[in-house]
């Protein structure tokens, strides 16, 4: 028996994971209406309240990026590049531009008068450039789909694995505008796409959907639907959209917490999922580090806080006389360049403390929040439990300091605590990289600044997404998921010998 959920009442008993149950606030049964939904999350219990108008818009924008999918296959690979070559111009063109740069300052005050964090939020010519490098190195990427990935010959008949288009993808991603350039690298294989950005950038993305991508399309030939905006600025837009059986893939982008409790909805809904959420990067410097690459590459690491910028280095005891302060040089230069000071975590395990100049635990620095900025201490206490979380910073560069046993304590470290994303090793000696290589569980390694970890930067294909292995590792893939990244295969065979049988 089966009947449609019209009401909620307080205390009423929901149950999940096959042996719990979660409670009905009395909030959450004010709220509910009929036609609303209930998305029971069954990994942790969350009761997430999806209202009947939230769900509509949801569902008709996959429904847009559903209808289109089943268009794509009629349009040329010719088509799909005229498109980024369209988008590209859209955002190089300067009445253009200035209709998106006049949305994305009204979401800029707007998040700045709300305390929210702006420093991924700013269309700033930066972030255009970038835009449209990513658009225009798309329209030069290979097409993908019709690859014969491999064949195999058979005696009157042969069999050809080919790359096709995998469906309708979804993306929720934070507020940075530039996603939209990123996640459209789908439609190079085919794909179709479906999107929702945080709330703080609603205005800009509607207004790059109206100023660029829309026309772009059309211009085209390519179905309206084909890359389509879930216009709420609803976090429950999100829960809806990641719901709906009719995609392919779920990439989800932000926050830790957000992230993981959109891919369970995803999941549970069967759909694939890629998660993109806690980052923050890992530098060790062992006993053969270079003093003036180690400071460089701590420098150079804190440019700007995203999810490669430099979140925790561990130094080895036998050279922290040395190296700490050299940290802490470069820790100041980084803050001085953004003319906020900075700001530092000591773990307590290691007796990092005692390696610091006197007064550094004493004294107050002006630290730059999204609220503003405020008075705090310049150095703070740590336990290494609490190495794993990630630090937001505007403008005064953020860290944790730990001093460690030696190689293998940091790689002990990271492996445990770690979200397992983005570790760097400054050494000068070749077997201490090979042994780093080789037991650090992480998907991104290197010998220098953290922040080479990036799509576009170091692969030339704009990433859609960065994967951390804190979830486990990834079947079959490697850690930056990109437009030609997302695809399946599909088995074609041509039989020349008419008479074949089994």
């Amino acid at each position: 028996m089966t009947a449609k959920l019209t009401a909620l009442t307080a205390g009423m008993p929901i149950p999940y994971g096959g042996d719990r149950v979660a409670l009905v606030s009395a909030e959450l049964a004010q709220a509910f209406q009929p036609g609303d939904r209930l998305v029971v999350v069954q990994e942790t219990g969350a009761l997430l309240h999806i209202p009947a108008a939230v769900h509509e818009i949801a569902v008709a924008a996959v429904g847009r990026a559903h209808e289109a999918f089943q268009q794509m296959g009629a349009k040329s690979d010719e088509q799909i590049t005229h498109f980024f070559k369209l988008f590209a111009a859209r955002l190089k063109d300067e009445a253009s531009w200035a209709r998106i740069a006049n949305a994305n300052a009204a979401d800029v005050e707007k998040a700045r008068a709300a305390g929210r964090s702006t420093t991924r939020l700013l269309a700033d010519e930066k972030m255009r450039l970038g835009m449209i490098e990513g658009l225009e190195g798309w329209a030069d990427a290979p097409p993908g789909r019709g690859e014969v990935l491999e064949r195999i010959e058979h005696t009157g008949w042969t069999v050809d694995q080919v790359k096709a288009p995998l469906g309708v993808v979804a993306f929720v991603f934070e507020g940075r505008p530039n996603v939209f350039a990123d996640a459209a690298g789908v439609l190079r294989g085919g794909n179709t796409v479906v999107f929702r950005i945080g709330s703080d950038a609603l205005g800009t993305a509607k207004a790059i959907v109206e100023h660029a991508l829309t026309p772009a399309l059309a211009a085209a030939g390519l179905p309206a639907g084909a890359a389509s905006l879930v216009e709420s600025p609803a976090r429950s837009a999100g829960w809806a959209m990641f719901s709906d059986s009719r995609l392919a893939l779920a990439v989800a982008r932000g926050s830790g917490a957000a992230v993981a409790q959109l891919g369970a909805v995803a999941r549970q809904a069967g759909i694939p999922v890629s998660l993109h959420g806690t980052g923050g990067a890992w530098l060790v410097a062992d006993r053969f580090a270079d003093a003036d690459r180690f400071a460089a590459v701590v420098e150079n690491s804190l440019d700007r806080k995203v999810c490669n910028t430099l979140n925790v280095c561990c130094i080895e005891h036998s050279v922290a006389d040395t190296l700490v302060p050299v940290f802490l040089a470069a820790l100041e230069r980084a803050g001085e360049r953004r003319g906020h000071g900075c700001k530092l975590h000591v773990v307590v395990e290691g007796d990092a403390k005692r390696y610091l100049p006197p007064g550094w635990l004493d004294a107050k620095t002006r630290v730059r929040r999204a609220e503003g900025d405020v008075e705090e201490d310049r150095a703070e206490l740590m336990p290494a439990d609490q190495l794993g979380r990630e630090w937001e910073w505007e403008d005064t560069p953020e860290v944790s300091l730990a001093v460690v046993g030696g190689l293998n304590h940091a790689i002990q470290w990271f492996n445990q605590y770690s979200p397992q994303f983005d570790a760097s090793l400054v050494s000068q000696d070749q077997a201490s990289h090979d042994y780093f290589y080789a037991n650090i569980n992480a998907p991104f390694v290197g010998d220098g600044f953290t922040r080479w970890v990036d799509g576009q930067y170091a692969l030339n294909r704009p990433e859609l997404g960065l994967s951390n292995w804190q979830n486990g590792r990834l079947f079959a893939r490697g850690g930056v998921l990109a437009g030609d990244g997302v695809f399946t295969v599909r088995a074609r065979v041509r039989q020349t010998d008419a008479k074949l049988r089994r």
